[in-house]
């Protein structure tokens, strides 16, 4: 099932990474899972609270990865302080398709990363 699979990848594997990139339907299955547990906890106030609060990071980092599949800083994030025309810039940018290749954010979301330029030195000999 992918939203349990997106879930697990976002906040188990990357609990508050924000470099990288995030393609979109990791992005959209993990924020349907955060509200769909928000909704089931809604009745325990405190257990929500407390939920509420630990996917404050993962929320956080998310979108920073997402924003980075477009291309964009993290930073643009702040614009969610800008009431309405904010909210509205940041939901199409989180919704719009990503970059197709790599950008200077790194490569898609599940592909192999790129070679760097130099490989790594061989290992030292080994004590005599």
């Amino acid at each position: 099932m992918p939203l349990i699979t997106y879930w697990k990848k976002a906040v188990l594997e990357n609990y508050v990474t924000f470099s990288g990139r995030s393609n979109r339907p990791e992005f959209w299955w993990f924020i349907l899972a955060v509200i769909l547990v928000n909704l089931a906890l809604s009745p325990i106030p405190i257990i929500s609270n407390i939920w509420g609060i630990g996917m404050l990071l993962p929320q956080f980092a998310a979108s920073f990865r997402r924003l980075h599949d477009t291309g964009r800083s993290g930073w643009w994030l702040l614009l969610w302080l800008v009431p309405i025309i904010g909210w509205i810039i940041l939901i199409v940018w989180h919704a719009s398709s990503g970059d197709g290749g790599p950008n200077k954010y790194g490569s898609p979301s599940g592909a192999p990363a790129a070679p760097s330029g130099s490989p790594l030195p061989p290992p030292p000999p080994p004590p005599v």
